[in-house]
């Protein structure tokens, strides 16, 4: 069970009333209301009499045999393999455990890209168990929705920080971008840039904060000109790769923060007939199959999004069950996969 703690966000009081109420912990308290026998009898009592005083409305335990079966997979697109991995990975963990996938993608938006309400009733109505997100931006009202129903839900790479009390599952993403950085400087390259994605976004603005430490740590200046935000879009990367090769003193060398991205990176040096890796050295972020089709070959950063799904899934059977994740947040291990897209930089005119 999910309950958000953020001020106006629930119909009710939060488990964290509860124990406030009652003296105890929320582990405690949430012992009392999931039926667990590891809690003393004055302790129970203190909680279920609190829980009584304060009106708390109790999910029942999730029973397999008496469910639907049914989880949600809402997705924003199916046309990238990144949603396919993503998919691939919840229906692995799905089979394992007995549970069908519902899979939502392109779904009518309302202004800011978010699921627009009608599907949250259409989720009652088929009788979904739980819900993954993935990628995606909930409005406070949503929040409010799924947690006054009592849905269980988990975060797969949230657009924004969720709010306090929402579980999420993502990749080690400021890691990832400090292993990008000093992969190119271990290559003897300084005039390092970075092609971002959307600022706002929680992965693109760690990456970058990544690339920053990895350079200040290596004593090398940080050049404002040198980070170009393309908001993931292969287009945008192409324009911001031109405004790079525009500089007065161009870069030797790219972080591109997703591997789509760099597609649109390479077609716009090839433009200027400048070659990967000899006039410029390569990292994406993702490794993605587009990865091992590029010519020359991606080096990127792995972030492991199956597993990443994987991972979710099985939260969020824990979540139905009535157990209540103690961290809120998970974060799997990113890892540099090199090919042949990075080398030393050679010098040339303007060097």
């Amino acid at each position: 069970m999910v309950r958000t703690e953020s001020a106006g966000m629930t119909a009710g009081p939060t488990l964290a009333v509860v124990a406030r109420e009652a003296g105890v912990s929320v582990p405690t308290a949430s012992k009392v209301v999931n039926g667990r026998e590891d809690v003393a009898p004055e302790t129970r009592r203190r909680v279920t009499e609190a829980l009584d005083r304060l009106g708390y409305v109790r999910r029942p335990r999730f029973d397999t045999a008496k469910a639907s079966g049914l989880v949600d997979l809402v997705v924003h697109s199916l046309e990238s393999s990144w949603s396919g991995a993503v998919l691939h990975g919840v229906e692995a963990a799905a089979h394992d455990v007995g549970l069908e996938v519902v899979v939502s993608a392109g779904l009518n938006r309302t202004r800011g890209g978010r699921p627009e309400r009608g599907w949250l009733d259409k989720l009652i109505a088929r009788g979904s168990s739980g819900v993954l997100f993935n990628l995606a931006e909930l409005s406070d009202s949503q929040y409010a929705w799924l947690d006054q129903h009592r849905i269980p839900f988990v975060m797969i790479d949230p657009v924004l920080e969720p709010p306090p009390g929402v579980v999420s599952v993502g990749a080690a993403n400021w890691h990832g971008g400090v292993t990008a950085t000093e992969h190119l400087l271990s290559l003897g390259h300084e005039r390092i840039a970075v092609v971002a994605g959307h600022q706002r976004k929680m992965c693109s603005s760690a990456r970058v904060a990544g690339y920053r430490s990895a350079l200040a740590a290596a004593g090398v200046r940080q050049r404002p000109e040198y980070v170009r935000h393309a908001g993931f879009d292969e287009s945008v990367a192409h324009r911001r790769m031109r405004e790079l090769l525009d500089l007065p003193e161009p870069p030797t060398a790219v972080f591109v923060c997703s591997d789509r991205m760099a597609l649109g990176v390479y077609e716009a040096l090839a433009e200027r007939e400048l070659s990967v890796p000899d006039d410029m050295s390569v990292v994406g972020f993702d490794d993605l199959p587009e990865a091992r089709w590029l010519s020359p070959a991606l080096t990127t950063v792995r972030q492991p999004l199956s597993e990443m799904a994987a991972t979710a899934l099985r939260l969020l059977v824990r979540m139905m069950e009535g157990d209540r994740p103690e961290s809120k947040r998970t974060e799997l291990s990113t890892r540099l996969v090199e090919r042949s897209s990075t080398a030393p930089p050679r010098a040339r005119t303007g060097a």
